[in-house]
């Protein structure tokens, strides 16, 4: 046979390959109730059932499967592989788990001792490492404790393009005023001042912008250094105001190296009376889009000012975002509303409006930094496709969030504890990558959570692959996790067949049951002499068998289900469980269902089959205690109930001959078995109740006061 030919058959016996289903073998007694999604998951290998669900499990035991059962029947629920007989050992099931790195406590005040910034701990846990396999969660907790003290930098940067020199006072008035304000707020304050300065252009030189950003004081504890150089400055009046602000912002923010931010809380404040500009709004066409980067030069100028463009609204957020960096916006009341539209696409901004004593300012800041120090906000760096997180959080009034705002606690003090349960799940393996790093931190806090992802999405029994086994027809493939592999030009469960021996008339002959049968039964492929038998449309339906002569699904139903609900459906004849026989399992082997109120199996007057009485003749109702043909059953009785309960009627005096005794109730509705009812001259209406035991003597209930029942 040619090649090309042999690479047909070859593909066409794929594609059959590929349209069988797994053959499983149902086990009296086996229920899959869990186990449904890993059925119906079809995985043809270790990798896809673990994935499947996390109940799931795969059994790589050579031995494990029958006749005609392709591999995907290795994929079951853990308890169902072990019921069909795989061992623990062999069960593919990997966990995830959650381990701690790096769990420093959290910074306490001992003595009144201060703590340096780059040792305090306002977060714990700092690192960890999460296994996560899909569709299991796993779950950690994280503890917030605001500490004393807390640093601040505060960056003051000024637009000098004011239009007056009142401006420029207030601009003034106002810097003083917040490092005096912010020095009693902490005792690790420090300030620094930048401003955007007039440019001027050399001789033939274009320039893009007449404003660019200087950093004139980096930030320092040294107060009385920062008034005087905020003295000291001038306003530049000019006919066309700046309008270079987001290029100032940008640099202050990105040249930590020059500005000097430490990882503490963050402030910069941005005084102006004009408006801002942003990417390919206001400057000249030819320019180079912002790269987000440092460009100050010794003299701590911004020198591309006249070659970059404005960065985006987007791109500045971020920067701030990254850098943790609030801001702050100082503005006259004339441009209010725009800054407040620039607040909404800029999460960490306020806008404050200027007043001659700047008192709104001065409160919106200090507000801010309060709001930071009494307020918990949990965010999370961007996740991996497919992953999942959210949080439950404890806050210190005794309030516990779980929905929209669950990373968040208000009216926190200084001291109070928080705490996050963080519950992370990946729903499926992200593509080609088996880790993945986050982090999570308090907003407005520098302290953050490395979280490295490790994603179970291997199994180990790859690892033991064997290339050269018997199992594998000694050599013509390898076994991993219990499947053959087959080398090129092989085929068949254990490699055994060449690809130009597979349609062998002797190979066909082993799929029939006998010479007068159809091939697998006409419900299968012969694939090596052996049949693996179709798919059903139903993921519960199987067929099965050596020659795939069995199903789980044509046997006998009672009441619309399948072997009556009550057995399991094996080749064509139900398989009872212990309490059910017949052919559908439709009859109950349990008795309690034909116990009489008297405890009696069917009241003695008849057989329990089923679950239900059949009566004897003359008796009826559900456990045969009832006879409305047996009338003279009360009349017999009655003389002797008159006596024995009421010391009347006529055998009063020979009460003793009567061969029973009664018990008195005290209502009608105690009286458990058949009614009798009479009416006597002496007492009035009287009723009672009978059933005969297994030495058909009479046991008789009497309501003990004369009633008509």
């Amino acid at each position: 046979m040619g090649q090309a030919s042999n690479a047909a058959q070859e593909m066409d016996l794929k594609t059959n390959l590929g349209t069988a289903i797994v053959c499983c073998w149902m086990w009296l007694g086996l229920v899959h109730s869990d186990g449904r999604v890993c059925l119906e998951a079809n995985a043809e290998s270790c990798e896809e059932c673990i994935q499947a669900g996390q109940n799931c499990g795969w059994c790589s035991q050579a031995e494990f499967l029958r006749h005609g059962v392709l591999p995907m029947a290795r994929c079951d629920d853990i308890e169902s592989l072990k019921r069909r007989g795989c061992p623990m050992e062999h069960i593919e099931n990997p966990k995830g788990s959650v381990r701690i790195i790096s769990d420093k406590n959290l910074t306490g005040v001992e003595n009144g001792k201060k703590v340096n910034s780059e040792d305090v701990s306002q977060i714990q846990t700092q690192k960890l490492i999460v296994k996560l396999r899909p569709g299991e969660p796993q779950t950690f907790s994280l503890q917030f404790q605001r500490a004393e003290d807390y640093p601040i930098d505060l960056y003051y940067l000024v637009d000098l393009s004011l239009s007056q020199q009142d401006d420029l006072e207030n601009m003034k008035r106002l810097g003083i005023e917040l490092e005096r304000k912010l020095q009693k707020t902490t005792t690790d304050f420090r300030i620094g001042l930048g401003i955007l300065q007039k440019n001027s252009c050399t001789a033939g030189e274009i320039c893009g912008s007449q404003f660019s950003f200087k950093n004139v004081l980096s930030l320092t504890s040294d107060g009385a250094r920062f008034n005087t150089l905020l003295n000291s400055q001038t306003f530049t009046a000019s006919q066309n105001s700046s309008e270079d602000g987001t290029d100032a912002i940008m640099q202050a923010v990105v040249c930590g190296d020059t500005t000097g931010w430490r990882s503490v809380t963050k402030m910069l404040v941005y005084y102006t009376n004009t408006g801002l500009h942003f990417a390919r709004d206001g400057k000249g066409s030819g320019l180079l889009p912002n790269d987000g980067k440092c460009h100050i030069d010794s003299q701590g100028v911004y020198t591309l000012n006249h070659h970059h463009d404005h960065p985006s609204i987007s791109q500045l957020a971020q920067k701030l975002a990254d850098n943790n960096i609030h801001l702050f916006f100082a503005v006259n009341e004339e441009f209010k509303d725009i800054y407040k539209m620039f607040h909404d696409s800029i999460p960490k901004s306020e806008v404050g409006i200027l007043t001659p004593n700047s008192s709104d300012v001065i409160k919106l800041i200090l507000d801010a930094y309060h709001a930071l120090s009494f307020a918990v906000i949990l965010e999370n760096s961007s996740l991996p496709e497919g992953v999942t997180m959210h949080s439950t959080v404890y806050c210190n009034n005794n309030t516990v969030h779980t929905e929209e705002d669950s990373s968040k606690c208000s009216g926190i003090h200084t001291g109070d504890k928080v705490k996050f349960d963080i519950h992370i799940t990946a729903k499926k393996c992200p593509k080609n990558e088996q880790e993945a790093t986050i982090q999570l931190k308090p907003t407005g806090f520098n302290e953050k959570v490395e979280i490295t992802l490790k994603f179970l999405c291997e199994c180990e029994c790859h690892k033991q692959e064997i290339t050269k086994r018997p199992d594998c027809n000694e050599g013509n493939g390898k076994i991993e996790c219990g499947v053959c592999k087959c080398n090129e030009g092989r085929i068949g469960r254990f490699c055994e067949c060449n690809i130009d021996e597979i349609y062998r008339e002797d190979m066909l002959a082993s799929c029939r049951k006998d010479n007068a049968s159809l091939v697998c039964s006409g419900n299968g492929d012969c694939i090596c002499g052996e049949c693996e038998c179709k798919k059903r449309e139903n993921p519960n339906e199987y067929i099965s068998g050596k020659y795939c002569e069995c199903d789980n699904f044509s046997c006998d139903r009672f009441n619309g289900l399948l072997c009556g609900g009550n057995g399991i459906c094996h080749c064509g004849k139900c398989e009872c469980l212990p309490t059910f026989t017949g052919s559908a399992c439709h009859c109950s082997i349990d008795m309690d269902s034909c116990k009489s109120p008297n405890g009696r199996i069917c009241n003695n007057k008849g057989i329990c089959e089923c679950g239900q009485c059949r009566c004897t003749e003359g008796f009826t109702g559900p456990t045969c205690e009832h006879c409305p043909t047996c009338s003279g059953v009360c009349t017999d009785l009655k003389d002797c109930v008159l006596c024995k309960a009421f010391k009347k009627g006529p055998k009063k005096e020979i009460c003793d001959q009567c061969g029973f005794e009664v018990t008195l109730v005290d209502r009608p509705d105690e009286l458990p078995q058949s009614l009798c009812r009479f009416m006597d001259p002496d007492i009035g209406n009287f009723c009672f109740s009978y059933f005969f035991n297994n030495q058909n003597v009479p046991e008789v209930h009497v309501v003990k006061i004369p009633v008509w029942c």
